[in-house]
């Protein structure tokens, strides 16, 4: 284990949050709310990156075990210190603010706090930029814009830190890869940004909505969420670009290399964009008589849709109160999730894909003993080693889900609200139903279940592997293997 490397990158990634830090202290100092908070947390996050990055390490190799380590341990020690302007400004104390904050890194969108619009602006901004941090991941911006060591072993980082179960090089630099994700990732936000604007969104609003959508992450900066803006336009805008931001961006890079097709093509996407026409359809059609008319059951039931499956988790309005067959759709597309390769959270439906004609194969050798099938996505064949990992994923996820389950129904809530609510945290969708629904929030549950939920948070976001790799004591003392 190259425990020096690991030090000196979690020491770039705390340097690299003590600048994004000062973007909210910058707001602070326009509204003239709590700036110091977010300053004095930016010193000590350069302090620790001086200490930790102060001695350059000799071997500067990264093999897949210290890339795992390092995603891992990166996420928590940003989430520890990403906290402290909550308590800094006497807004959260600190487990709280440790679930808030991992809420926002992970794009998961869940929160404590009750009254939103009585938190000062810059606490309010951090929280929605935190999304944006987390929604292509700070080491991939990392690699985007610091030359490491190690040249293509850092793209062990690369596949730790990225959703879904196959990851790969869009160019043949890992920097360059990095580069243009984040290029993509940046354009599409202020794009997104631009046409809230011209909506008439006032910018403080347009930039945190932005973020919130570009992270699929959902944090509200209204009490009543989206929909108390009350504006079709706003919602239109907001559903196209969750649904953008659910797609694989590797197909981004196709259409810009000229491949139209790539949409069409991607079997990813189109399995996607059904499960998406199919549920607000289904949807709509149970919501025709709850509204005054189809029109406004549709706006409902695509933005809803958007959201979920996207796992963004904004609300257009209280679906809690939605008839039972919609909201257990809704509950469904949490355990679904958008494309790999994307911003959003969930399973992923490249996941569902490989399972089911893993599944379909498995009958038909049932049936046919001498026959051979192989998996097959978008005309490539899958690897035994990913089906294998896809099913452990998958077995693993339902673990933790049961688990986490147990834990939080300590606390005496109704059915609905505990399994939502978790579901809603591993999956990094955000709100869930019942008392967990999206007019409401996770304030009322004790202690130990939001330390519960925040792990799940970061379970779901690392998609469970480096987390549990960064707790197996043996790890840390072995010499490393390339492997």
């Amino acid at each position: 284990m190259n425990k020096k490397m690991i030090y000196r990158i979690i020491g770039l990634v705390l340097g690299v949050e003590a600048i994004l830090l000062l973007f909210p202290f910058v707001v602070g100092l326009i509204y003239q709310e709590a700036a110091m908070c977010f300053l004095l947390t930016s010193l000590i996050c350069a302090g620790l990156c001086f200490l930790l990055t102060r001695r350059p390490p000799e071997n500067k190799t990264i093999y897949a075990k210290e890339g795992f380590v390092i995603v891992a341990l990166s996420w928590i020690v940003m989430s520890l210190t990403g906290a402290l302007p909550f308590v800094f400004s006497g807004v959260l104390n600190y487990v709280d603010a440790l679930f808030e904050i991992t809420s926002g890194f992970t794009t998961t969108g869940a929160s404590v706090i009750s009254a939103i619009e009585s938190v000062p602006k810059s606490i309010t901004f951090w929280r929605s930029f935190s999304h944006w941090i987390g929604g292509m991941g700070v080491l991939v911006f990392i690699l985007s814009v610091i030359p490491l060591e190690g040249n293509n072993r850092n793209m062990h980082l690369m596949r730790a830190e990225s959703p879904g179960p196959i990851v790969g090089k869009l160019v043949p630099k890992i920097k360059s890869t990095a580069s243009l994700l984040y290029t993509i990732y940046t354009v599409m936000t202020i794009t997104l940004i631009v046409l809230l604007l011209i909506g008439g969104m006032p910018l403080f609003d347009a930039l945190c909505n932005a973020f919130g959508t570009a992270g699929t992450g959902g944090f509200s900066i209204l009490n009543q969420g989206i929909g108390q803006y009350n504006n079709l336009y706003y919602e239109v805008v907001l559903t196209i670009f969750m649904i953008l931001f659910g797609i694989n961006f590797n197909v981004y890079f196709l259409l810009l290399m000229g491949d139209i097709r790539a949409v069409f093509k991607s079997e990813e996407v189109r399995g996607y964009l059904g499960v998406i026409f199919v549920f607000i359809a289904l949807i709509t059609l149970n919501l025709w008589g709850y509204y005054d008319s189809f029109i406004e059951a549709l706006r409902q039931s695509s933005f809803q849709v958007a959201s979920i499956i996207t796992t963004t988790g904004y609300s257009s309005c209280d679906f809690n109160l939605w008839p039972q067959f919609s909201k257990t759709l809704l509950f469904v597309l949490m355990f679904i999730g958008s494309c790999a390769g994307s911003t959003g959270g969930g399973i992923k439906i490249s996941r569902y894909i490989i399972m089911l004609r893993q599944i379909k194969n498995t009958i038909s050798h049932m049936l046919h003993p001498r026959s051979v099938k192989l998996v097959q996505l978008d005309g490539k064949t899958v690897d035994n080693s990913v089906i294998t990992e896809v099913f452990a994923f998958f077995a693993v996820y339902i673990i933790i889900y049961l688990l986490c389950i147990i834990i939080v129904s300590f606390d005496g809530f109704d059915f609905e609200t505990v399994t939502s609510a978790v579901a809603s945290c591993l999956g990094n969708v955000g709100p869930g139903l019942g008392l967990a629904g999206p007019m409401g929030n996770y304030g009322m549950f004790s202690a130990t279940s939001k330390l519960a939920m925040t792990l799940a948070m970061l379970f779901g976001r690392l998609e469970i592997f480096p987390l549990f790799i960064a707790f197996i004591p043996s790890v840390y003392r072995h010499k490393s293997s390339n492997f």
